[in-house]
């Protein structure tokens, strides 16, 4: 099984939303496609928003696991 090598981690906790899903706005439009990025939130909204605008914007939502108080969450440029 192949690993997901991160490109950048994007520390979001302590931001309330939507602060983190707009910070991964901001590396996903800047990135080439390929490019994966891990986004730490401990905002409840993040759980719900970030898999929803992956999936719409057309990304890969890699990985979602819970950590110690927060998400992390691995996002994947498509295109």
């Amino acid at each position: 099984m192949a690993t997901t090598e991160i490109v950048k981690t994007i520390d979001a906790r302590g931001k309330p939303c939507p602060g983190p899903l707009m910070a991964l706005i901001g590396e996903i439009r800047r990135a080439a496609a390929g490019d994966a990025f891990e986004v730490w939130s401990d905002d409840e909204g993040s759980r719900v928003d970030i898999p929803a605008w992956t999936a719409k914007a057309g990304h890969d939502l890699t990985s979602v696991t819970e950590q110690d108080g927060y998400t992390a969450f691995v996002i994947r440029k498509t295109h």
